[in-house]
């Protein structure tokens, strides 16, 4: 592996992300708000997988590599997330096309993300907003059907955002757990593991935006999976979504020759190998791909990771909530 130094994020570095959530300390001052309610997210069947009975991913987690599970450093739940199951969740499945999603369209002009190599190192800068898309409205409308099922209270706040990763990876001897973070996204947007603070299924449980993102403790806007504000066009190779924190590349859904994946496609960290456009050049290299089954981007780390935490230390699971639903 090239050489790593820690990510610094202007804060003190904790070892683990998912703790308790409490309160917010955030601010969306700079934003220009919408209320008005969006629509159900609809998304297409993937890699044999029925968007409508996706397995739900509560009580997947695992010790070592598994296929289909979290591999995750935390394995204490500490409370935070959904207050209820949404009628979208059945049994042991839940319906992508039923999810309710946070209302408005929030613009945020002041959103920086740059990427660049120096060395032997990716550089990663910007303050942690999306770029090129817009969020829901945060904390949950009280008279929005979202807040029925999680009254999130967190704001989105920016802060600074630096991680430097190897620019050129290499497979560690050894997979390693996920910890609360996993990568960044292209839009600038901090991904997080497919758990909430409960360990539960995120993806399935929380409701986030349209662009499938919301707020943690730290008003720390984050995805779980792939964001549906994803720009993934054609029929070939996923585009590159995000950069996994040991380098990595985490791609769309589809594969070579533009096949849709599923976990039977991917190994137990939910990546494979073969040819990629890496950096503008073909390269055969290890990559992880997203997909609409659990755990929907990475399952463990095949590099070396650095250290990957949001500011002030706050939960990568779910959002405290301020009362149970009436």
């Amino acid at each position: 592996m090239s050489s790593i130094r820690s990510p610094i994020i202007g804060v003190a570095a904790l070892l683990l992300l998912v703790a308790a959530a409490c309160g917010n300390d955030g601010s969306s001052d700079e934003s220009s708000t919408t209320t008005s309610e969006s629509a159900t997210t609809t998304t297409q069947d993937s890699g044999g997988v029925d968007a409508t009975a996706i397995p739900l991913g509560d009580g997947k987690i695992s010790e070592a590599p598994r296929r289909g599970s979290l591999w995750s450093c935390m394995t204490d739940a500490m409370g935070g997330g959904a207050a209820v199951d949404g009628p979208w969740i059945h049994g042991d499945t839940w319906n992508m096309e039923e999810k309710v999603e946070v209302p408005g369209d929030v613009e945020w002009p002041q959103a920086m993300f740059t990427i660049s190599v120096e060395d032997e190192e990716r550089v990663l800068t910007g303050n942690g907003l999306p770029r090129d898309a817009t969020t829901g409205v945060f904390p949950i409308p009280g008279d929005s059907e979202a807040y029925e099922y999680d009254r999130n209270p967190n704001s989105i706040g920016e802060y600074d955002l630096e991680y430097r990763l190897p620019a050129s990876p290499t497979l560690a001897d050894e997979p390693s757990c996920a910890p609360g973070m996993v990568g960044v996204a292209t839009s600038g947007v901090v991904l997080f593991n497919a758990f909430d603070a409960l360990l539960r299924d995120a993806v399935a449980h929380e409701v986030q935006d349209h662009c499938d993102g919301h707020p943690q403790e730290s008003s720390v806007y984050h995805y779980h999976g792939l964001s549906a504000c994803f720009d993934d066009p054609g029929t070939g190779h996923s585009a590159l979504f995000a950069y996994a924190l040991d380098g990595f590349g985490i791609y769309g859904t589809r594969g070579e020759n533009g096949e849709e994946l599923s976990n039977a496609d991917l190994d137990e960290c939910h990546g494979h190998v073969h040819e990629i456009t890496w950096d503008d050049e073909t390269v055969e290299l290890y990559h992880y791909h997203a997909t609409i089954e659990f755990p929907y981007t990475v399952g463990c780390f095949r590099g070396t990771a650095v250290e990957g935490q949001p500011p002030g230390g706050g939960a990568a699971g779910g959002a405290p909530q301020s009362g149970p639903p009436g």
